[in-house]
């Protein structure tokens, strides 16, 4: 399980240390791809396959499912722990993300978030303003 909102420092060769309870879970393997709301993605190996069948199913008839899928999967790439547990960030990937020297690193269940520090801190203020209507949102899907 992956739980937890932590900062590191992207370097200079776009290396970025995984925290080191993430780093069990990720150490057989992980992708790293474009993700929603101007974060990157990064799914262990066994998450990441599941959800790429699963987008490789969507109908390609439906003009939002081949742009979800081409988002989704044209822009990720494996993400292998070095000696030191660090990934390396694509160039691509960290442009996309908009991603600076400080870096937020978030766990969520099945997947891990990576952040520019300054991008998450207005999000967070944001949705922290907005946490009564998205519970109310919620209970109505059952939640």
């Amino acid at each position: 399980m992956l739980l937890g909102e932590f900062r590191h420092t992207l370097d200079d060769k776009n290396r970025l240390a995984i925290p080191s309870k993430f780093k069990s879970v990720l150490k057989t393997g992980a992708f790293i791809t474009k993700g929603l709301d101007e974060c990157l993605f990064l799914y262990p190996m066994k998450t990441w396959q599941a959800l790429a069948t699963k987008i490789s199913q969507l109908p390609i008839s439906q003009s939002r499912s081949r742009a979800f899928a081409r988002m989704m999967l044209a822009g990720a790439m494996e993400a292998t722990l070095d000696g030191q547990g660090r990934i390396n960030v694509p160039e691509y990937l960290k442009q996309y993300a908009h991603l600076n020297k400080q870096v937020i690193v978030a766990g969520l269940y099945d997947r891990v978030e990576i952040w520019d520090a300054d991008t998450w801190l207005r999000y967070k203020q944001h949705t922290e303003k907005e946490s009564g209507s998205i519970a109310e949102t919620l209970a109505e899907m059952g939640v």
